[in-house]
């Protein structure tokens, strides 16, 4: 099968495996843990950040950079359609006690003016507002980068007005190789960042947040509380190092690929794809009624030996990877007359 479902469904290369069977560790609890260490110190670098913490997931990131930056009765302001607003299981609230405060963007890129509109006057009946977050690229929106330009406004107005940012980077590492711009150059308009090894690089598991030290020693007190606090945690970390060291710079036959699959499918009648928003890895694409539901086109992909993911009623993604060769790709764009012309 040709899954292109998620970037999350890669698999650990033969050369990770092997980094990870001759992984040093140590109880990453305590400290000590030295590949834990490193890939904490590396990554942070790589982000022009004081320091890092590796957890286990991409939510748990995110959830912890809330918690450490707002206190409850806050409220975070968030694109409408931001991972940690629409994916995160209504964290914000059930764990940090704040809510979330949705802007429509476009493309994922929440308008400046529009933030500073958001942001509450203080008045005793009010929330306060305590922290921006911003995605990058921007999942729901297909991948999509943020400006650099709307970034640096952004955290014009954060300053201005005593707001802290945090980034969620899991697919910084795309932005980064689609754009050109230094990771640490992003990463410097924001408070905390996170990044995520277990998408577009093929790690099986894990994130980190990085930030000043202060922040992220408050973080770790929230990562043993959150219960992402691991032992000998340099298995997962060297897979994490690997990952930075060797599927970094490949993204790019990534994003070549979804923009090659993007322009095939806008060939077809009754297909409608947004090409403006492909920028990354990532592209949706609806389908008229007349061709059928997105659930029968999605199974009919299957029959083919593809996998698709619906987005009801007349949606579908489909998202290139580490997994994904370029034969993948000519096979799937051969099979779309037999979908689209059923």
């Amino acid at each position: 099968m040709i899954d292109l479902r998620s970037d999350t469904v890669t698999r650990p290369t033969a050369g990770m495996r092997r980094a990870m069977a001759e992984a040093e560790v140590g109880d990453d609890v305590l400290g000590d843990d030295p590949t834990v260490n490193r890939l904490q110190e590396t990554v942070a670098a790589m982000l022009g950040k004081e320091a890092g913490l590796f957890v286990p997931s991409g939510t748990m990131a995110n959830q912890i950079a809330v918690k450490t930056h707002t206190r409850p009765g806050d409220e975070v302001i968030c694109e409408a359609g931001a991972h940690v607003y629409v994916y995160e299981a209504g964290a914000p609230a059930f764990l940090s006690g704040v809510q979330m405060r949705p802007i429509a963007g476009k493309h994922g890129v929440m308008d400046v003016a529009d933030v500073e509109a958001a942001i509450r006057p203080q008045n005793v009946h009010h929330p306060v507002s305590r922290l921006i977050c911003l995605e990058n690229t921007h999942n729901r929106a297909g991948g999509t980068v943020c400006p650099i330009e709307n970034i640096r406004e952004i955290r014009a107005l954060a300053d201005r007005t005593g707001l802290r940012m945090h980034l969620d980077g899991a697919r910084l590492w795309n932005a980064h190789v689609a754009t050109g711009i230094p990771l640490a150059e992003y990463a410097g308009y924001f408070d905390s960042v996170s990044v995520c090894f277990s998408k577009g690089l093929g790690a099986p598991v894990g994130s980190l947040i990085a930030g000043d030290g202060a922040f992220i020693r408050d973080a770790r007190r929230f990562r043993k509380i959150f219960g992402g606090g691991m032992r000998q945690a340099g298995i997962l970390a060297a897979a994490a190092l690997y990952a930075v060291e060797h599927h970094l710079r490949r993204l790019g036959e990534d994003h070549a690929r979804a923009g090659r699959l993007a322009g095939a499918l806008s060939a077809f009648d009754g297909v409608d794809v947004d090409l403006e928003s492909v920028q990354t890895n990532i592209l949706f694409f609806s389908v008229a009624s007349g061709i059928g539901s997105a659930e029968r086109i999605v199974e009919r992909l299957r029959e083919q030996g593809i996998l698709v993911l619906a987005l009801p009623p007349r949606g579908i993604r489909a998202v290139t990877h580490l997994d994904v060769e370029e034969r993948d790709i000519e096979t799937v764009i051969a099979a779309l007359p037999r979908i689209f012309s059923a």
